[in-house]
């Protein structure tokens, strides 16, 4: 009987089934950003990039320490939690992963955007609907739209507490929390489209991720590139992507030159499109989702 017992105790209820998949997607499409390379000025399994404080172990214990929150926040959104809640969550997973990386900060932005997406994967999954990247982005605005819209409006008192809000204050540039209350569209309109057409042409997964990466670097305002090179740096990250689009990406025969080529002069003038590493892995996960987990 009460081996009986243990055994009813030790049974996942359907959300915690679930949940535990979208947290594995999570921290695997996090693992596949890593993983990636050329990419410029970014931490890789290769080399540190533009980093002289991080390294891929670096990346591998936040990853470690941000497992369980995914789950966590997966609950929270089938459980139809306030935003309120999946914020404490994300200020939780935060100190965790500092405390996993001696005070780095590796994936904040990804915390803030991937933490969203497994709230709004597990509401959509509760409600019966199917993990499409419309129907996420649709559950994520309905349900948590006007408190992400609240979280945006940063007071005075506010703009000074992280490198993103400093940034957004000095150079009016969005950040994470505007790209959170328009419902992610860098990930929804630049990041997943350009994932499903290099995929629909053929593309092998790398190809389609770094072509994906650097159709986020040339729409996306960087607060990790504002913070560490102004706009100059900006408008130089965003040329180069421009550029190497331009040349047809991955489908130009000298691609992985050309990235390489720009991931050595990155390092040297020290930048690093951190935001768009960020944006990557979520599209990555809204992909794994419509087709692991539809």
């Amino acid at each position: 009987m009460a081996a009986m017992a243990h055994a009813a105790r030790q049974e996942k209820t359907p959300a915690q089934i679930y949940a535990a998949q979208v947290a594995r997607l999570a921290v695997r499409s996090l693992y596949h950003e890593l993983c990636l390379y050329p990419k410029p000025g970014l931490v890789s399994l290769v080399d540190n990039g533009s980093h002289e404080d991080m390294d891929a172990l670096t990346f591998m214990r936040s990853l470690f320490s941000l497992r369980h929150y995914f789950r966590k926040i997966c609950l929270a959104g089938w459980d139809n939690a306030p935003f309120a809640q999946l914020r404490q969550l994300g200020i939780d997973a935060e100190a965790a992963m500092l405390r996993a990386t001696r005070g780095i900060n590796t994936h904040r932005g990804a915390i803030f955007s991937l933490g969203l997406l497994c709230a709004s994967a597990g509401r959509a999954r509760a409600q019966g609907m199917a993990s499409t990247p419309a129907s996420l982005r649709a559950v994520l605005l309905i349900r948590w739209g006007a408190e992400l819209a609240s979280h945006a409006a940063v007071g005075p008192a506010e703009q000074h507490s992280s490198n993103g809000l400093r940034v957004a204050a000095r150079y009016a540039v969005s950040g994470a929390r505007e790209e959170g209350a328009l419902g992610l569209p860098s990930v929804f309109e630049v990041g997943v489209p350009a994932l499903l057409t290099a995929t629909a042409r053929g593309a092998s997964r790398r190809c389609a991720r770094i072509d994906t990466l650097y159709a986020l670097m040339a729409h996306v305002s960087d607060s990790n590139v504002y913070h560490r090179a102004g706009p100059e740096g900006a408008r130089l990250v965003r040329q180069h992507a421009q550029h190497f689009l331009a040349l047809g990406g991955t489908r130009h025969a000298r691609w992985h030159a050309l990235a390489l080529q720009g991931h050595r002069s990155f390092v040297g003038l020290r930048l690093s499109p951190g935001g768009a590493a960020d944006l990557l892995a979520a599209s990555c996960l809204v992909q794994a989702l419509g087709a692991t987990l539809p």
